[in-house]
């Protein structure tokens, strides 16, 4: 019988109003793989920061080894043999020391002499390495010189290093190609070998049913079902994932839809996207939909310029140019709301007004001058029409909602002119009354002959509010569907890179 390493029973957690964890429960045992699913909201975010020592749960028990643990911080966890990989590593690298400096990193903060071998840094360094496969990284190489993939590699040798028992690996595929994915599964099946325990976050169904031993559904806070992988299907995974899961209200539109308008052929940003086409008619709602590491931003960013060395043929209204910063999309009447709108959607710390009258300061402008009623007549009107809620135009954007902040994020594109409006993930961060409102603008823009490319991993909002859904897997459209074809069980399926 398999050694059992962890065991978390019960675990609650409750941040105001929102219960994160309700009674979650997971069991990994020693050189065990073990999967753990869920959709957005489910709660894995949660219960792993649990057991990294982010978090501390509000109610329940955690067992290591068979002993029970209370611990507060990643430190803590890291001590007793707990460590995390997640997908953002540059978070985790130093990238002005060197490749043997930073998989001894936690060991050199916490020594206390004064002098260092370096001789001795090197040979850790490099044990560590080779028990991962990786020996061909040069350890006096600088971190800052590494791809993505060698610094996941430093940062898993790093655990070794600390004698990890127990390693999260959070999406660890996301940032990688084919070829760095299939070096990965080697040295997770070498970690296993080890007796090393991996839980391993995916979203990427093929990559869960290759390397795992279990699987774990969460939903909703709780644990759901846990699967032998060999015993299940994507689809039977798939089913509990979303199980009996919140359907969006979206406004009914009666519409009926024009001749494609906008096509954007072999579209290519020299990384991701390759060889991409697609088009939008006059009013239709055409819904992009992907998990993460799908694409999603970087297509949404290449067709409004805004990545460089990009390729492509643009055409708007028969009318072909080229697109190669965002002035040029801009120009032609395509017009993008970011995903992070506080980063690069808005002037989060100037005033409503100011963010609504940005992109048309020269209309409000008579010389070197702005003409500050217009524009404030003009902020007043759009708060009205937008449903802004605030004191005043001249609030700074920061005091306002996230629902909210996302209205002037739209609004202030809406005296443009444009043609195709870009939404990448609208309502992330919005709570479920201003994502109505958020619709029903969108399905107005529609409504009155605009094409809208609709790009969003939430697939219940997209099933509800899209009239044509591509599907993105790895910078790819692996399926298209109609309105009436699609669920959201399908959408999953294709989407994680199921057939």
């Amino acid at each position: 019988m398999t050694e059992m390493l962890l065991e978390m029973k019960g675990i609650y957690k409750t941040f105001g109003a929102n219960k994160a964890l309700q009674g979650a429960h997971f069991q990994l045992s020693k050189g065990e793989v073990h999967a753990l699913l869920g959709a957005n909201g489910a709660g894995k975010s949660t219960l792993i920061k649990i057991l990294s020592g982010a978090y501390t749960s509000d109610n329940g028990a955690l067992l290591l080894d068979g002993s029970l643990r209370r611990y507060k911080t990643p430190r803590e966890a890291k001590l007793l043999g707990i460590h995390c990989v997640y997908q953002e590593v540059d978070t985790a690298i130093v990238p002005e020391l060197t490749v043997a400096e930073n998989i001894l990193l936690d060991e050199l903060a916490t020594d206390r002499k004064v002098f260092v071998s370096f001789q001795k840094i090197k040979e850790k360094a490099e044990r560590a390495l080779k028990r991962i496969l990786a020996h061909h990284i040069q350890v006096h190489k600088q971190a800052s010189e590494l791809t993505l993939a060698e610094k996941q590699m430093i940062l898993i040798a790093r655990a070794l290093n600390q004698q990890a028992k127990l390693i999260i690996l959070d999406e660890p595929t996301a940032p990688l190609s084919s070829e760095e994915a299939e070096n990965l599964f080697k040295v997770v099946e070498q970690l296993k070998a080890q007796g090393v325990g991996i839980i391993f976050i995916s979203h990427r169904l093929p990559e869960v049913f290759r390397i795992s031993d279990r699987i774990t559904v969460m939903r909703d806070g709780e644990t759901i079902n846990t699967f032998d992988t060999s015993k299940t299907s994507p689809q039977e995974v798939v089913e509990e994932m979303l199980g009996g899961s919140f359907q969006e209200e979206f406004p009914i539109r009666e519409h009926s839809l024009g001749e494609p308008f906008f096509t954007v052929e072999i579209l290519s940003d020299g990384d991701k996207i390759n060889n991409l086409s697609l088009h939008v008619s006059e009013g239709e709602i055409v819904g992009v939909v992907g998990l993460v590491g799908a694409g999603k931003t970087e297509l949404a960013k290449a067709i409004f310029g805004a990545t460089p060395n990009l390729k492509g043929k643009w055409k708007l209204k028969g009318k072909s140019f080229k697109c190669k910063v965002p002035r040029d999309a801009v120009k032609q009447g395509i017009v993008l709301v970011p995903e992070e709108r506080r980063k690069e959607g808005l002037f989060i710390e100037e005033s409503v007004k100011q963010n609504l009258s940005f992109p048309f300061l020269k209309s409000f402008s008579k010389r070197l001058f702005i003409q500050k009623g217009k524009e404030r007549s003009f902020a007043k009107d759009m708060i009205k029409k937008l449903g802004i809620k605030t004191d005043h135009e001249n609030t700074p954007l920061e005091f306002l909602s996230g629902g909210n902040q996302q209205k002037v994020a739209i609004g202030k594109w809406l005296s443009n002119d444009a043609e195709l409006f870009l939404f990448d993930e609208p309502t992330k961060g919005v709570d479920i009354g201003a994502k109505k409102e958020i619709f029903q603008l969108i399905q107005s823009l529609a409504q009155n002959g605009k094409g809208v490319l609709y790009f969003s991993c939430e697939f219940n909002e997209i099933v509800g509010i899209s009239d044509r859904i591509l599907v993105l897997y790895d910078g790819k459209i692996v399926k298209e569907l109609s309105k009436e074809e699609a669920t959201q069980e399908k959408l999953l399926l294709y989407a994680s890179g199921g057939e």
